[in-house]
């Protein structure tokens, strides 16, 4: 923190014109509230910090140093990754197997609801049909 300075007097900006000299004043108003935001909540200043690195190393392109080292990590994730994705879906579908809902079931389910669709189309039509026969 910088506590033995003061904010500048009017006679430090006489040669200015009154943007530059507004600039200066915001300026040094900025600084004063940096320096107390840091005094009175330093870990909020680390975290902001730590985002602004970790941002910064994120638009950076990675090194081949950096590639070589991270390569044997980034393998056994990804094969993990996969091993859990099988294993995941395996159970998964074995599961829905043991209920009876795999895709030849649903594709028979699917036929046998069309076809009774299909019925109840036919007997609503005949029996418009017939009631219009009857009335005529």
């Amino acid at each position: 923190m910088i506590e033995n300075e003061t904010r500048p007097s009017s006679d430090e900006y006489q040669g200015e014109d009154s943007s530059s000299r507004r600039g200066r004043i915001e300026a040094f108003g900025a600084r004063e509230r940096v320096s107390d935001t840091l005094g009175e909540a330093p870990l909020i200043a680390l975290v902001g910090g730590l985002a602004a690195g970790a941002l910064i190393a994120a638009l950076l392109p990675r090194t081949q140093a950096e590639t070589r080292a991270v390569r044997p990590t980034a393998r056994r994730v990804k094969e993990t990754a996969r091993a859990a994705l099988d294993a995941a879906k395996s159970t998964g579908t074995d599961r829905l197997n043991e209920l009876g809902l795999n895709r030849e079931k649903g594709e028979e389910r699917i036929r046998s609801l069309f076809q009774s669709v299909t019925e109840a189309a036919k007997a609503s039509g005949q029996a418009a049909l017939d009631a219009a026969r009857n009335k005529g």
